[in-house]
């Protein structure tokens, strides 16, 4: 049985080694996330950049306007004041620039009005694109936690797991060691037996020492008997009285013979 749990726990180790390693090539959806979240805003920054060229284009037009507008203003007080000095031909000649001028002037009003348009629609793409990179990071980051407190969580559970396993083989330890000490215990209380009886010899013991141990035991039990005959007697003495109180150092007495 104890064979079968060692290799249904390491069945199960490896098991978890081969899965964490799956896992492990497995796509991360946190870097998933990451990447596309950095793609967004790389096309967020390239709108913002076409909408400041867009800009920077219909300025340029609009000054260029304010140029041709001064000019024309100009042309024509040239006009009248040629015209008032008797120079009909400057007077001709500054008007036909004028009208010259005109065809530009609605050019460049088509161009202004082409770039004012695409302005206000970049602003507004650029906008909306906005504010759907800010729900994307909001939605992207609470993924990325809920994966994240998933993975601990499987962590979690797996370590636990690890230390079930760990804590039953420890608890078969224990019990093997209990039966061992008191395996133990009783093979002691039984050699005590054997020993004292006789039926197990000492070998660390001195020659005839069994001899010797029963004869103590034989004075001893006569000493007894002894006591017991003198307290009978009203003797009051058997080894000390009974009343006897001795000072501090009266038991260096008990056992001697007065």
């Amino acid at each position: 049985m104890s064979n079968a749990n060692s290799n249904s726990a390491r069945m199960r180790t490896i098991f978890r080694s081969k899965t964490s390693k799956a896992l492990n090539r497995m796509e991360d959806p946190r870097e998933t996330l990451d990447d596309s979240y950095d793609q967004q805003v790389k096309l967020l920054q390239q709108v913002r950049l076409a909408v400041a060229e867009v800009a920077t284009a219909k300025k340029r037009i609009e000054l260029q306007g304010e140029e041709m507008g001064a000019r024309y203003q100009r042309l024509g007080s040239q006009a009248a004041e040629a015209l008032a000095q008797g120079r009909e031909d400057l007077a001709r000649a500054a008007l036909e620039r004028r009208a010259m001028l005109e065809g530009q002037v609605a050019q460049l009003q088509q161009q202004f009005t082409a770039l004012d348009r695409q302005t206000a629609q970049l602003q507004d793409r650029e906008r909306r694109l906005t504010d759907q990179v800010a729900a994307f990071r909001i939605e992207k980051e609470t993924i990325k936690a809920t994966y994240t407190a998933s993975e601990a969580q499987v962590r979690a559970n797996e370590a636990v797991s690890g230390i079930s396993n760990t804590i039953t083989d420890v608890g078969s330890s224990l019990d093997r060691a209990r039966d061992r000490v008191a395996q133990m215990q009783a093979r002691a209380a039984a050699t005590d037996e054997l020993l004292a009886s006789g039926a197990l010899t000492d070998l660390t013991a001195a020659p005839d020492a069994d001899i010797e141990r029963q004869l103590a035991a034989v004075s001893a039990q006569a000493e007894i008997e002894r006591q017991l005959e003198a307290l009978k007697g009203g003797s009051g003495h058997a080894g000390g009285s009974a009343t006897e109180r001795p000072g501090p150092d009266g038991w260096l007495s008990i056992g001697r013979a007065g």
